[in-house]
């Protein structure tokens, strides 16, 4: 079968690999139709990713279809059947799984990083992994595990109809943070550089947007708000920039919750953490409970699905696309390679 290999920076290969034998009790095998390149894939192409195996086969956005099923899976998950997969692992072993947060699993292991992913023409999977898409075509449900990302920090910021959520950074995760914040009831205020993007958020359900290249956000913020600040900050970015603003920007007695991983050393100003009494949250991964309520909503059918996919692509195309995301990381929602 074939498979995408990322092998050396700048450097990706078709491979061909011998497709998996009939699955064993417990395992499903997947024909994978659509699979999602994602930013940890494109930092693993431009070498910076450095929890990824060298080289690795990436992917773990799965839009697929169910092959076969071993002995001993639930007759729930049926031959023929649209799925997604939960791609992280957890231990069961270490604290946060002892807590039953196992998306925090302090040895996970998240296909495409540090496991070989799925962009490959088939895979086994455990059948506890596997979640059913209902009604939704194996093209959008590789667009379920970004925005359940997303889902998930706004989760953890215990967002309510009585909160003022602002959004940094509108990306596939950021856009399902807007989503599930909005479907919760909250005023929503958008941020990022790009006004596309921005159109985009408010179309997914943000009431206001902000540029925060062009724009003075403080006063924004302000005029939006009375003057209190948003009451969440969502930082879905991973700068030393949105994450100081986070800091800076959210209500005395606001809650952040951080998403990105900032590439180097952040300052801050930490008498705000202390004089704001902030609740500072960090945000990991998705429970399967955010893959459900993304699901739901994609269901409704009132996402503008085509908008948040940039391009779909061969497998050949690969290379050529990677070098020119790398070349415009801004202009990017999400790029399928179609496998089936």
């Amino acid at each position: 079968m074939k498979a995408i290999q990322i092998t050396h920076q700048q450097e990706l290969n078709i491979i061909d690999m011998e497709k998996p034998q009939a699955p064993k009790a417990g395992e499903v095998l997947l024909k994978l139709e659509y699979v999602g390149f994602c930013g940890s894939d494109l930092n693993t192409f431009m070498g910076r990713n450095t929890m990824a195996l060298n080289p690795v086969i990436p992917g773990h956005e799965i839009g697929a279809v169910i092959e076969a099923v071993g002995e001993d899976v639930p007759d729930t998950l049926k031959v023929g059947m649209v799925v997604t997969c939960n791609p992280y692992t957890n231990c069961n072993k270490c604290a946060s799984c002892r807590n039953g947060r196992v998306n925090a699993c302090e040895q996970n292991e998240t296909l495409g990083v540090q496991r070989n992913g799925a962009m490959k023409e088939y895979l086994l999977m455990p059948w506890e992994k596997i979640i059913p898409a209902g009604t939704l075509t194996p093209k959008t449900s590789a667009l379920i595990e970004p925005m359940s990302v997303g889902f998930h920090a706004v989760s953890r910021a215990q967002v309510t109809d009585v909160d003022v959520v602002m959004v940094i950074g509108c990306g596939m995760v950021g856009m399902g943070a807007i989503v599930r914040a909005a479907t919760r009831g909250a005023i929503v205020i958008a941020a990022d550089l790009d006004d596309e993007k921005l159109s985009l958020a408010n179309q997914m359900g943000a009431t206001y947007a902000i540029n925060t290249k062009t724009e003075d956000v403080h006063q924004r913020l302000s005029d939006i708000t009375g003057g209190f600040g948003p009451d969440v900050i969502i930082e879905a970015v991973g700068s030393p920039f949105t994450y100081q603003m986070a800091v800076n920007e959210v209500a005395f007695t606001g809650r952040v919750a951080c998403i990105g991983y900032a590439k180097q050393d952040v300052t801050f100003t930490t008498k705000l953490f202390v004089q704001k009494e902030l609740d500072i949250r960090g945000s990991r991964n998705a429970t399967p409970m955010d893959f459900r309520g993304v699901i739901r909503y994609l269901e409704r059918g009132t996402c503008p699905v085509d908008k948040l996919i940039t391009k779909v692509i061969a497998p050949e195309e690969a290379l050529d696309t990677m070098k020119w995301w790398s070349e415009n990381p801004g202009k990017v929602f999400r790029i399928l390679v179609k496998l089936g």
